[in-house]
Parts: structure tokens; C-alpha cells; sequence
């Protein structure tokens, strides 16, 4: 029996366009357009929020076969998409590796590719093609992809948990989260022992959760009931983390009273501290406290069927291109920076500049999936 026909969810696509918006504008350090992001106003940015959201798409994307039983073909698709994500990834580290060797002459861009990881591949390119193609070595600002190549290749493993024992999977995913950071064990990076900054062994529980919450949207019910005691404190939480990161007093206070619990009740870090790279709690708690939040609201579902938010819709609709192209045109926008002095029209061309970019490729790739669906449909 065919699946019956699914209404899309235009709320997934225009939270993925926000997200690569603001990850995009994060990437070129120094603007004023950057205190504006999510990131200043709670615990989280937009990487963990895409992070869930891929989770999502992928329940969306590949659940149903696992529904109704996958032949092995079927179950083993999210492998041709980590392909995809690997190529994609290798040709934008060409990209940044071209941009830098060009440059590098600038004392400032010089330092950059120092921080960015990027000199050693520069100065030794035979010794670290390999490693880069490989996902050995990563470069900062473009090491989440990475991450998805990881992910999607468990994908199939993943999904198989999901529709049998979904919440076995849930609480083995947090296991693993916590294991991780706990321990602090990573994927490790060679030659130079650094880890991977997307630790995937964290970062797994996000796309784990964004997984069961597509599949439950392909099952047309809610992976989570909403509750209004559970709302309450999912904005209750939201709150207090807006105001921890703007106002000094209450991040003094909250700093302090996480640090009282490590010292003296043994809480371990990943429950106390804000790292990044481990997802640690404070930051996994907020996205998912969002997404919970967001959930429930109705006025976004009519906010993400208004038109005139139509070019953030097709921002996520094609995220990986869009994604891809941003990160080559921050790190564009990073040595454009470093060879100028400080300007604030310079920052908004290059922002600006580079989200008419982003939009374009979005609507390229828009047009050449209609015109090859309209192909398969015209041999029919």
C-alpha cells in the first residue's frame, strides 16, 4: 500500500533558513550583525538548532521506508547522502585552502590561517591532503559537515532503533551524550591530535531526537505531548537564559551557583559548564526547551505559510548548497576583513552581499529540481 500523501511542514524549512542565516552572520566574526544572532540571547546557536532540525529532515526523509519495513537497498539510502556531504565538504576545503594560499601573503590573513587551522595545511599541502580528505584534519568555521557525514552514515542503524524501540534509542543516545562528555573522549584528528570540534559522540543526541520527532511527524503525532506545566517550564528556562547571557549580575549569580554545584554537591562539568564541542547540558536543555517552545505555538505554522517569508523557506529547503556556499563566502568575508580596516558599510556589503548570494543559489537549485522532477514526470 502507498504512503498517503504528507502536507509539508514549511515550519522545519523556514527555522533551517533562520538557522543558516545566523550561522552564516557568525561566521564573520567582528560585525555588529553578530550580537543580533540567537547566541546572545540563551544558551545555544544555530548549530545545535540545524543539528536537530537534520535529525528531523532525516526522520522525515527516510522514516517512512523504515515504517513499513526497508529492503536493504532502501535502509542503506543515508549512505549515498553522507557521499554527498563528504565531496561537498572536500570541495569547499579546496575552496578555503585556494583562498588562503592566494592570500597569504597579508600578515593578518597569515594569522588567521594560524587560528584557523589552516597554516599547516599550507605550509606541507603533499603531507595533508589525505588527512583533509579523509576528515582527518579540519579547518575551524568549516568542521560541522563532518559531523553529518558521521551521522548519516549511522543513520540507517539509527532509524532501524527509532521505529522499534524509540525510547530505548532515546535513553542510549543520552547514555552516549553523557559518557562523552563526562570522559571527554572525541573523534580524534591526525596528524595534528586536536579532536573534532563537533564531537560526534555528542552531538549524535540532537540529531536522535530530531530523528524520533520527524518520524513522529511522519506518524502524524507528537514524539512529546504538550503539557502545560512542561511549557511553562520550557519558557521558564528560555527566560532565565536570555537573561543570564545579557545582564552580568544574573550570569554572575547562575556562574556561581553552577560552580558551588561542582565544587561541592560533585556535579560533573557536562551538568555545570557551557562547552560547546560536548553539547554540555545548559546548551542541550535551551535548544530543546526552543524547539519544545516553538512547537506549541500556532502562530508559526501561519508565519511559515506567509509568503513574505518565502526566501527562508528555500534557504532550508536547500540547505546543504546554501550551507556549502556560506561557509566559502565567510571565510571570504573573514579575509576581506583582515585585509581592510574596520567598516561598518564593508561588514553590511559583505553580509548583505552574501545572503542575495545565498538566496541565489537557493532559487538555482530550486529551478533544477523542478526541471528534473518535471523530466521523470514527463517519462511516465
Amino acid at each position: 500500500m502507498a504512503d498517503a500523501p504528507r502536507v509539508r511542514d514549511y515550519r522545519i524549512d523556514l527555522l533551517r533558513g533562520v538557522a543558516l542565516v545566523m550561522i552564516y552572520i557568525n561566521h564573520i566574526p567582528g560585525t555588529i550583525y553578530e550580537h543580533f544572532t540567537s547566541r546572545n540571547f540563551g544558551f545555544s546557536d544555530g548549530a545545535e538548532g540545524f543539528v536537530l532540525m537534520s535529525g528531523m529532515a532525516t526522520g522525515l526523509a527516510y522514516g517512512a521506508v523504515f515504517l513499513r519495513g526497508a529492503t536493504w537497498r532502501e535502509a542503506l539510502r543515508p549512505w549515498k547522502r553522507a557521499f554527498t556531504l563528504w565531496w561537498v565538504h572536500v570541495l569547499v576545503v579546496a575552496c578555503i585552502v585556494a583562498l588562503f594560499a592566494l592570500t597569504q601573503h597579508d600578515p593578518a590573513v597569515a594569522s588567521m590561517a594560524i587560528k584557523r587551522n589552516i597554516a599547516p595545511a599550507l605550509e606541507n599541502m603533499d603531507g595533508f591532503a589525505l588527512p583533509l580528505s579523509t576528515l582527518g584534519h579540519q579547518f575551524a568555521y568549516a568542521d560541522i559537515l563532518p559531523l553529518y557525514v558521521v551521522l548519516m552514515l549511522v543513520a540507517p542503524a539509527l532509524l532501524a532503533l527509532a521505529v522499534r524501540w524509540p525510547r530505548g534509542l532515546m535513553v542510549g543516545s543520552l547514555a552516549v551524550w553523557f559518557a562523552a562528555g563526562f570522559a571527554r573522549f572525541t573523534m580524534p584528528t591526525w596528524p595534528l591530535d586536536n579532536g573534532w570540534f563537533f564531537n560526534p559522540f555528542s552531538w549524535q543526541v540532537l540529531f536522535v531526537a530530531g530523528m524520533l520527532t520527524g518520524i513522529g511527524i511522519r506518524q502524524n503525532r507528537r514524539w512529546l505531548p504538550i503539557r502545560k506545566g512542561a511549557l511553562v517550564l520550557a519558557w521558564g528556562f528560555l527566560i532565565l537564559a536570555a537573561l543570564w547571557v545579557q545582564i552580568g549580575w544574573v550570569a554572575n549569580w547562575g556562574g556561581h551557583t553552577l560552580w558551588l554545584l561542582h565544587e561541592y554537591a560533585y556535579f560533573p562539568a557536562v551538568f555545570t559548564s557551557f562547552e560547546k564541542s560536548y553539547v554540555f547540558l545548559p546548551r542541550l536543555l535551551h535548544i530543546l526547551a526552543l524547539a519544545y517552545a516553538l512547537s506549541a505555538l500556532p502562530v508559526l505554522k501561519t508565519i511559515a505559510n506567509s509568503p513574505k517569508v518565502s526566501g527562508l523557506i528555500l534557504l532550508g529547503q536547500h540547505s546543504l548548497p546554501v550551507f556549502a556556499t556560506s561557509t566559502v563566502l565567510a571565510y571570504i568575508a573573514q579575509v576581506t576583513k583582515a585585509m581592510n580596516p574596520p567598516s561598518f558599510l564593508l561588514d553590511t556589503a559583505l553580509i548583505g552581499g552574501g545572503l542575495v548570494i545565498l538566496y541565489g543559489v537557493a532559487r538555482l537549485r530550486d529551478g533544477q529540481k523542478r526541471q528534473q522532477q518535471t523530466r521523470i514526470a514527463d517519462t511516465l
